[in-house]
């Protein structure tokens, strides 16, 4: 087993007694790793927009659909798991390497409560490599870096990138980061991205409420918008879709979401 640990320096300490992101969406897809206040704040949102369970359990679907297809069919043996948030089931290590166990896998996140549970991802088969890097993600060169020790860079990389982004509340910042990293990674690279949309008004306002907690803010896109994450790249089939509806597994009953989802190669 090999597992490596870069930081950039020590996080803000956990605040129990403010909603947390991470936490809320541990709540939501069916974990165990949240507190009182992030059950309150994520009833609160589901009171408002009952569809957000929906949606963070299938954006972890789509993880796994995602990984495994490119760990299989388009025979991809790196990943760059960009916002990793807390470990669930079937994380970016355990599908791929059920796929390939040569897999190398490193985590990105800057988050202290990711942080604390960090070691949860440094598993691995013999054959392969975890690791997980502490530091923001909008600093590209030092993901790119510290991603280098583990991964080659020269080779195909399959980066993951799955409600993230509206972290930076910043539509160039977010643009910056897919760029910041695929334009730097050869050819045959791929993103496997997903994010929400501002077109369900109920969605708009509990996010609008979860905000007004003094919660890290989180910023929905245009179905435009997240189009535009994938500028330079070739989709592939069903291209960029609502997220239940890319590649679903046989059994699976696809539902609109106000969520879309995508895998893109560089050509």
């Amino acid at each position: 087993m090999s597992s490596e640990f870069s930081s950039s320096g020590a996080g803000p300490a956990v605040d129990e007694s403010v909603p947390h992101s991470a936490r809320i969406w541990n709540y939501w897809q069916g974990g165990k790793d949240y507190y009182a206040v992030d059950k309150e704040a994520g009833d609160q949102y589901i009171a408002v927009f009952p569809g957000i369970v929906d949606i963070a359990r299938s954006m972890r679907y789509f993880l796994r659909r995602s990984v495994r297809y490119l760990a299989g069919e388009a025979g991809v043996s790196q990943f760059l798991d960009v916002g990793t948030g807390l470990p669930t089931a079937d994380n970016t290590h355990q599908v791929a390497q059920q796929v390939n166990p040569a897999a190398r896998i490193v985590y990105v996140d800057n988050d202290p409560t990711v942080l604390a549970h960090a070691r949860a991802l440094l598993t691995s088969t013999p054959e392969g490599a975890t690791a997980y890097i502490d530091t923001d993600l909008t600093d590209t060169d030092v993901v790119l870096a510290e991603a280098g020790k583990t991964l080659d860079v020269t080779k195909p990389i399959a980066v993951t990138i799955n409600g993230v982004l509206g972290h930076t509340n910043d539509y160039a910042v977010a643009l910056g980061v897919v760029h910041g990293i695929m334009d730097r990674l050869p050819s045959g690279s791929y993103l496997a991205f997903s994010d929400s949309t501002t077109e369900d008004e109920a969605f708009n306002q509990a996010q609008q409420g979860y905000d007004d907690t003094g919660a890290v803010p989180y910023k929905l896109w245009t179905p435009e918008e997240l189009a535009g994450f994938f500028d330079g790249l070739e989709l592939v089939e069903p291209g960029l879709v609502p997220i239940p509806m890319w590649r679903p597994e046989p059994g699976d009953e696809p539902k609109a979401l106000p969520t879309l989802a995508g895998v893109g190669r560089k050509p």
